[in-house]
């Protein structure tokens, strides 16, 4: 089952931007489709992007335009740039995997505020 570790969550001001990372380990990065979800306080978790083994991309309506997933598969890599951060940006975000027979592993997640 593949480890998944995400890292660079933060305080950032409105309007800033931010990457998060997703690295991980203990399986064929390749082979996976990768995502993320977040989660605000008191909201349940909301799906966010989805990048494909074929680096196809889908984004949730509330960032399209703004968030841009990426993947580098050299470095067991997947990348969430967060550009026009708005307050309601605020959640833990979530790393997932999902393998070929559709089993999802999840990474612990990573803190980002968004607040002036």
């Amino acid at each position: 089952q593949v480890r998944l570790v995400e890292s660079g969550g933060g305080l950032v001001q409105p309007g800033g931007s931010r990457r998060l990372s997703c690295a991980a380990s203990g399986s064929t990065f390749s082979i996976y489709h990768m995502g993320w979800y977040r989660q605000a306080p008191g909201k349940q978790r909301e799906w966010v992007s989805r990048i494909t083994t074929g680096s196809r991309t889908n984004y949730a309506d509330s960032v399209k335009g703004r968030f841009t997933i990426s993947r580098d598969n050299a470095k067991n890599t997947v990348y969430l740039q967060m550009n026009s951060l708005k307050p309601e940006d605020t959640a833990i975000y979530y790393c997932y995997a999902d393998d070929p027979t559709g089993s999802r592993s999840w990474g612990q997640g990573t803190q980002v505020t968004v607040s002036s």
